[in-house]
């Protein structure tokens, strides 16, 4: 490479330095030539914070400066002025989620070199199975006019910006922040009030986390004691620490703890343990503060957990971008949160703090990535709808269906990534369909097809010799239930369903799932499945269709802080035998589930398992069990299982008394009494006894079966 090509890539970062811009330079070649190029960059630009992004670290590469794909989830916090991305030697796979979030890491006057190969996207002889996700990125990269394009064998192609005045910098009064629009969220999270929870939205890089993080350092310095936070996980508040350490450098962390130099700290708490801990008492509070990271990755029935044990409570989230959906975050919580926090007040980070307004690579990721997808407009439920099946390879190409389609996906579920895109375009056997009103996409179905192995590679994955990818459910199966001939089935999962939030409670959902279903009929399927964070509503939705439990997670779920729920439906009549043996034996197993390694299962969620199984049969010693513990004063421990009996049996009758679900708490998880009369809002052992025989009596006299009891 001649000085000049340098002297060029290099005048281009400092022209966007002076703007607050940043840049990609898109360099494409034979794998030693885009290597040298970049690695030329490296050596002769200035840079004081560089990053190669590689599967293999390069030569001439310091190992701090590496950085695997893997990692780059752990890197959220960090800052650079250079970042190389390898997409070009053999062992490169472009991973879009670490793409996403390197990029994110770059300051004003920063570079990202992606590095590919000439032929990259297009389909060629030797590799036919280039898929519709590249083919994509590169007709974006190369149509985009922001791109430094940079071939083989020719000098850099250079973006003609327009003439634009170097941005304008608005000054701060608070030395601790970078924006103004920071200095106004760190003021209103220090003067955090009782019962008016605060609700910080903001896209990428606008630093809400590093706020948190100046916030809790303020609230030390003014007596707090104890301040806990929680995230999806740990990377995701490391900017918040590091923030916190510079301005505490008399304190020290320790692991996910801080401690200032006067016995206050800031503790972080994963989502899943500070639930066990607020259900025991033992988080929240009088005085207590909790500021909650990412809360659109967080499932709704937490967050509300926590508004309750929490007076002083923040919820921080990125409104499009990597972390998760804030729109997605609207439309499960805010109807929760105006119910129980009506005083509830939010504030939005406009501002980016590493580049300013109009910086053509945030816009340009955000394109590529689909970070800002949003679903289409609504249409009168008045309107015809149509059912379309897309071919991968046009959806790729119509970028307004494709923006749409996955802007519903977004809103619809905890957490999508941009790899998600990815593997909607690319993962093979996959079937895309969407429900249409006016040419604008109102629902979608994503389904792949799973199973059908044979006996001898059946056996091997039940026993765990082979784990081919792409089977989740027909797995799942045979790990946890055993069965072998859920592997040797033809078994189609549903991977994503989503309709428009304005469109919901029409239909659509149903109208989905039933041209699911007679589609798997008419293809020879066995089992149509699904897998999802078990949610009440949810499950209502699951089981309205017909759905059956056969499997439950016994940990909660990092990506939704929920037990993974799998359901199935026949499709034939091999399916149906398969569906009596696996709900069998998820309900003979059920029970025991609960008062062990599912404790804390919501309630809820366990009741409306329960009442899947069959209406059990009591003998006239349960009857007799039963009236005492409701009429009189046996000790109610004694006769658990009639108890569960009756139970079960109020739950596979539909009862909808609101005392079903805390005697199931107490008659199969063994829930505690601090946990009961917290919940019953009683005091202590006596008043849970009350209400439980209280609650005994009303469930007998709605029992046929127990009219010879009735008093």
């Amino acid at each position: 490479m001649s000085v000049l090509e340098a002297a060029l890539l290099l005048n281009w970062s400092d022209q966007m330095a002076r703007h607050g811009w940043r840049g990609l330079v898109w360099i494409s070649g034979d794998e030693e030539e885009v290597l040298d190029r970049a690695a030329d960059i490296w050596k002769r630009g200035n840079w004081l914070s560089p990053c190669w992004v590689a599967a293999e670290r390069p030569a001439g590469c310091d190992a701090t400066q590496w950085l695997s794909p893997s990692r780059a989830r752990n890197h959220l916090g960090g800052e650079h002025d250079l970042v190389v991305f390898d997409a070009v030697t053999a062992s490169a796979n472009f991973d879009p989620d670490a793409f996403g979030a390197l990029s994110g890491t770059l300051r004003a006057g920063g570079l990202l070199l992606l590095l590919t190969p000439a032929d990259w996207g297009k389909p060629r002889a030797e590799c036919p199975a280039v898929g519709p996700y590249l083919s994509r990125l590169r007709r974006l990269l190369e149509t985009d006019g922001s791109v430094a394009h940079w071939q083989a064998g020719a000098m850099p192609v250079l973006p003609q910006w327009p003439g634009a005045e170097p941005a304008r910098i608005t000054p701060i009064e608070d030395p601790d922040c970078l924006t103004v629009d920071q200095a106004e969220a760190v003021a209103r999270l220090v003067r955090l009030k009782r019962r008016r929870p605060l609700v910080l939205t903001a896209d990428r890089g606008r630093g809400k986390t590093a706020a948190l993080g100046i916030a809790c350092a303020r609230l030390l310095a003014g007596g707090e004691r104890e301040i806990l936070v929680t995230a999806p996980r740990p990377a995701a508040v490391s900017s918040l620490f590091e923030r916190l350490a510079s301005l505490c450098p008399e304190g020290e962390r320790q692991g996910n703890v801080f401690v200032d130099g006067r016995g206050g700290r800031v503790m972080f708490v994963a989502p899943d343990a500070l639930s066990a801990m607020a259900e025991r008492g033992e988080a929240g509070g009088s005085g207590s503060r909790l500021l909650v990271d990412e809360a659109a990755a967080i499932p709704a029935g937490l967050l509300g957990q926590w508004l309750e044990a929490f007076p002083r409570i923040a919820f921080a989230t990125t409104v499009h971008g990597y972390e998760g959906s804030g729109r997605g975050f609207a439309l499960r919580f805010r109807e929760r949160l105006q119910r129980q926090a009506p005083n509830w007040h939010e504030f939005h980070l406009a501002a980016p703090v590493r580049w300013v307004k109009g910086d053509p690579l945030e816009r340009l990721v955000s394109d590529l990535l689909l970070l800002d997808a949003e679903p289409p407009p609504a249409v009168s439920p008045a309107t015809a709808l149509v059912e379309k099946t897309w071919r991968r390879d046009r959806l790729a190409t119509n970028e307004e269906a494709l923006r749409d389609l996955f802007g519903l996906l977004v809103q619809a579920h905890y957490r999508t990534t941009p790899g998600d895109l990815r593997r909607l375009l690319d993962e093979p056997g996959l079937q895309v369909s969407t429900l249409d009103a006016e040419g604008q996409a109102q629902g979608v179905i994503v389904q792949g097809d799973e199973g059908g192995f044979d006996a001898e590679l059946a056996e091997q994955v039940g026993r765990g010799e082979r784990r081919p990818p792409g089977h989740l459910l027909a797995q799942s199966l045979a790990a946890h239930a055993g069965s072998r001939d859920a592997l040797k089935a033809r078994v189609r999962r549903v991977q994503r369903i989503a309709v428009h939030p304005a469109r919901r409670r029409e239909g659509l959902g149903r109208r989905l799932l039933d041209s699911a279903l007679a589609a798997a009929r008419r293809d020879g399927i066995d089992l149509l499945g699904a897998s999802f964070g078990t949610e009440p509503g949810l499950m209502a939705f699951w089981q309205a269709q017909g759905f059956r439990a056969v499997r439950l997670g016994l940990s909660r779920e990092t990506a939704t802080g929920e037990h993974a729920l799998m359901v199935v439906v026949p499709t034939s009549v091999r399916g149906e035998a398969l569906v009596d043996e696996l709900t069998t034996g998820f309900q003979r197993l059920l029970p025991t589930l609960l008062a062990f390694e599912l404790k804390q299962l919501d309630p809820a969620v366990a009741l409306r398992l329960l009442a899947e199984g069959l209406r059990p049969v009591m003998s006239a010693g349960d009857r007799r069990d039963i009236a005492d513990v409701a009429f009189g004063y046996r000790e109610p421990a004694l006769a658990r299982p009639a108890l569960q009996a009756l139970l079960r049996q109020a739950a596979a009758d539909g009862c909808d008394d609101p005392a079903l679900a805390w005697l199931v708490a107490w008659a199969f998880q063994g829930r505690d009494m601090h946990w009961l009369a917290t919940t019953l809002d009683v005091a202590g052992r006596r008043g849970v006894m009350d209400q439980l025989r209280k609650a005994v009596a009303r469930l007998i006299e709605g029992q046929v079966a127990l009219g010879d009891v009735v008093r």
